[in-house]
């Protein structure tokens, strides 16, 4: 009898064992992508419908539901932020499954639910970090970990730029980059004529990381989708480019442009984005 009853109690220990490590376990995906995107002052209301809109149009996209479903596990892990100047990001979507079309459904019904207003300065930087920090605080496992950023200007806020990016290449995270060159809104002025070499320059890295320019509205959705699209690849795809390993290639490039923008702004208008 006592026997048995050890034999029991080893059994339930074994029983809450597993039952506690299949609660914990990590769903393992193809991706774990952070899509954040700017929703700084220098973005009118419309454009950050446009942003919204496009994302969601593309999501829908067969393209973007193909290259999910076609991956080596078949689904990723989603978030989608907001972001502008230090500290200054706001959640949308949160951490989620996308297996299907369904699933890319209900974070499209999110995007386009309401649209929020924009937000004060820029800040690069605080977005990567802020994405750096989320994929340790979810539930999901994948080879590949992706920073999806987007912005119509240079970092003028938090640490440099640099610095965030050399951090997030360190944990083994990849940053592509869709700088938006369209010149609307007042703000315009204030940004940069090669934003797309500023990002190429300062902001993307890692493995196969890219750079998509937006130079007018209309051509915003088909970017995102494409840009999705090489994002999702399936890992063998990727890993045959290793050898695109981003790395700074000139380095009298000014990372701290946006940051000096932004000073002899504010002594001349007192401005803060």
């Amino acid at each position: 009898m006592v026997v048995l009853k050890i034999l029991q109690f080893v059994a339930l220990g074994v029983a809450l064992l597993c039952s506690s490590h299949a609660v914990s376990a990590d769903i393992e995906v193809d991706v774990e992508l952070v899509l954040a995107v700017d929703v700084s002052r220098s973005m009118t209301p419309r454009e950050l419908e446009i942003q919204r809109r496009g994302y969601a149009e593309a999501l829908l996209s067969n393209e973007v539901i193909g290259a999910i479903e076609g991956g080596l596990i078949g689904q990723i892990a989603l978030r989608y932020i907001e972001w502008a100047g230090h500290g200054s990001q706001r959640v949308i979507v949160d951490w989620m499954l996308v297996r299907n079309r369904q699933d890319a459904e209900r974070i499209a019904a999110q995007l386009v639910a309401k649209f929020d207003s924009s937000l004060r300065r820029t800040s690069i930087s605080s977005a990567i970090d802020h994405a750096r920090h989320s994929f340790g605080e979810n539930n999901f496992t994948a080879l590949r970990q992706v920073i999806d950023i987007s912005g119509d200007g240079p970092n003028n806020a938090g640490i440099p730029v640099l610095e965030a990016r050399a951090a997030a290449l360190a944990a083994g995270i990849v940053i592509n980059g869709l700088p938006l060159m369209t010149k609307d809104g007042y703000y315009s002025r204030f940004n940069l004529d090669d934003l797309d070499e500023y990002y190429r320059q300062c902001v993307i890295g890692g493995p196969a990381s890219f750079v998509i320019p937006v130079l007018e509205w209309e051509q915003f959705s088909a970017a995102v989708r494409q840009k999705l699209v090489q994002e999702l690849a399936s890992y063998n795809e990727v890993s045959v480019h290793k050898a695109s390993f981003h790395q700074s290639t000139n380095p009298d490039y000014d990372c701290l442009i946006g940051e000096k923008i932004w000073q002899r702004r504010r002594l001349n208008w007192g401005d803060d984005l």
